[in-house]
């Protein structure tokens, strides 16, 4: 076999002949191993192995079976905030 390894935290490279020749094991390999491998043709890379890795789901409405909305949560309401009152005194913690 005349794959290589050419410095440290490189990828592996193999040949096309060789990947054609081998492809299933070599599968079983980056599945293991989770490493990829780069294929060449004419000493050329053409190709990459990689591992599978599935994607993390949606957050987007991840929850929406969760929660559940009481009331009118858009309309504005008539209690002012701390901030709004005295925004010098919500931002210097010296105070309290």
């Amino acid at each position: 076999m005349q794959s290589s390894t050419e410095k440290p935290g490189e990828s592996r490279t193999v040949k096309a002949s060789e990947f054609k020749a081998t492809c299933l094991r070599l599968m079983d390999e980056v599945a293991e191993s989770g490493e990829e491998i780069v294929i060449t043709k004419n000493g050329r890379p053409t190709a990459r192995l990689l591992p599978y890795r599935k994607r993390p789901g949606q957050w987007f409405g991840a929850d929406r079976s969760k929660i559940e909305i009481l009331g009118d949560i858009i309309s504005p309401i008539d209690v002012e905030w701390e901030a709004m009152v005295d925004p010098d005194r919500v931002l210097d913690p010296g105070d309290r």
